[in-house]
């Protein structure tokens, strides 16, 4: 091991070990809390079904051989198998993770199946405690290099994904939506509250699509006169109206051969939005003053923040220009939906805006403190609100040479919030559905992750006593 690995912080990874052996289950369990990690333990095959349909993790330890009942899932009664159908499980329902067998049989053809099965490797009995804690501790850093490759897991800054946070099973499916969208030339429809990156994704889908040497135009179509919002589209010609001294191209024509992002057109007057219609279907605009036409080429992407269909029944949004603009409809989740992704943008945005401050030092820290208040907190403004804040809190961290972001920091208004009641500390996106007792897991295993496994500050964190803490811990076999 090189100086700087040994210096490194560890990995604080979310491990599910299935072990029928008890005792051995907490022997591997107590190797890994020394580096950080968090293990739950399960030591049926049922059980461990149950969590990977329920849990989030990075890293799965199961056992080849266990003895299994004719349970709802499936696995073969002998339970010879019973750690591959796992295997197999795990690339279904936890695709992000890595998952390392244990066996006692490590022959050639064992070794063949786990990996013919998508293990990440795989570790003989009985185990050397250094070697399995350094095996999990790679398999923790693949998953994390992958998070950070640029692809769809994680900060997206390359292959036209700039900017983007998609650590969120929903972030991941949006993008690759965008990808498989985004070759062809069908229109682009994208809903979601305000401050949720719409026009991230319309820039994403230009980025991806043939076009992508060409311009991108942006226009927002909100708190515009019916007049001006015309002009601003199609353009006009000379002596069109007073003032008009020379012909002017409109961002139709301006976007032409490269992507026209309209922007909350759920706000154009029902006269605009026949006149838009017309242009969308014939591909050919009239400058104001003009009577002959000028065809144009355009990939047309819109977004709104309005519910086009409600609006449709309130007569305020035509039906057709509706089906029109809707060939693919990408919705974005609001950010209380995907927390998961919060820490990540917050130390992109601490990161960011500290080098912008003070570029030759190390950005400061965010406390744990601060980052639960700031995961919890259900961001009514979505990820604008939670960058400026984010801006807020780094200037005023650098400004008294702090090298620590803490709690303090937070704007009184998102630190005094009691709008967080039903928010899900977990990191887990959307748990609709969800059993109360698996909420509750995830968020005691979140909150031992964040706290290094201090149990004293989790238990605090959580509201709750220590000795309640420890009570849980061994309910839900968690280390």
């Amino acid at each position: 091991m090189t100086t700087s690995e040994q210096n490194q912080a560890p990995l604080r990874a979310q491990v599910l070990i299935v072990e029928d052996e008890v005792d051995h289950a907490d022997v591997m369990a107590d190797a890994l809390r020394k580096p950080g990690h968090v293990s739950t333990i399960v030591n049926t095959v049922d059980d461990a079904f149950e969590e990977l349909v329920g849990g989030a993790f990075d890293v799965i330890v199961t056992d080849l051989r266990m003895p299994t009942s004719a349970g709802q899932h499936g696995v073969a009664s002998d339970g010879a198998d019973a750690g591959l159908k796992i295997l197999d499980a795990a690339q279904r329902m936890q695709p992000n993770a890595e998952t390392i067998m244990v066996t006692a049989h490590g022959d050639v053809a064992t070794a063949r199946a786990a990996f013919k099965h998508g293990a990440y490797d795989f570790i003989e009995k009985p185990l050397d405690l250094d070697i399995f804690r350094s095996l999990v501790n790679r398999a923790a850093e693949t998953v994390l290099l992958r998070h950070e490759s640029g692809g769809l897991a994680d900060l997206v800054q390359h292959d036209g994904f700039e900017g983007i946070i998609a650590g969120s099973e929903p972030m991941r499916r949006i993008l690759a939506t965008v990808k498989t969208v985004a070759a062809s030339n069908i229109p682009v429809l994208i809903t979601g509250e305000s401050g949720t990156g719409k026009e991230l994704i319309a820039q994403a889908v230009h980025r991806n699509s043939p076009r992508v040497k060409q311009r991108f135009v942006a226009f927002n179509c909100a708190g515009q006169s019916e007049t001006l919002l015309e002009d601003q589209l199609f353009g006009h010609v000379r002596g069109a109206f007073t003032g008009a001294e020379k012909d002017r191209q409109g961002v139709f024509e301006y976007a032409d051969k490269g992507t026209l992002f309209l922007d909350e057109i759920g706000d154009m007057p029902l006269n605009m939005q026949a006149k838009l219609l017309r242009v969308l279907e014939s591909g050919e605009v009239i400058r104001l003053g003009a009577n002959d036409s000028r065809k144009t080429d355009v990939r047309f992407v819109s977004a709104t923040n309005k519910d086009l269909q409600q609006a449709i029944k309130d007569g305020v949004f035509r039906e057709d220009l509706f089906f029109r603009i809707k060939g693919a409809n990408v919705e974005l989740p609001p950010l209380r939906d995907r927390r998961e992704d919060i820490p990540r943008i917050v130390h992109h945005a601490v990161a960011k805006h500290a080098a912008q401050m003070a570029p030759n030092t190390a950005p400061p820290a965010m406390s744990d403190a601060a980052m639960l208040r700031l995961t919890t907190y259900d961001w009514p403004g979505n990820v604008r609100e939670l960058l400026n804040v984010v801006q807020s809190m780094t200037v005023m961290s650098i400004g008294t040479g702090e090298e620590t972001i803490d709690v303090r920091h937070i704007p009184d208004e998102v630190r005094a919030s009691d709008d967080n009641d039903g928010g899900d500390a977990s990191g887990a996106g959307s748990l609709a559905g969800a059993s109360l007792q698996q909420l509750e897991k995830r968020a005691i295993r979140e909150t031992l992750r964040l706290t290094a496994g201090n149990r004293e500050q989790a238990a605090r964190m959580l509201g709750i006593g220590e000795r309640t803490l420890y009570r849980k811990l061994k309910e839900y076999g968690l280390r």
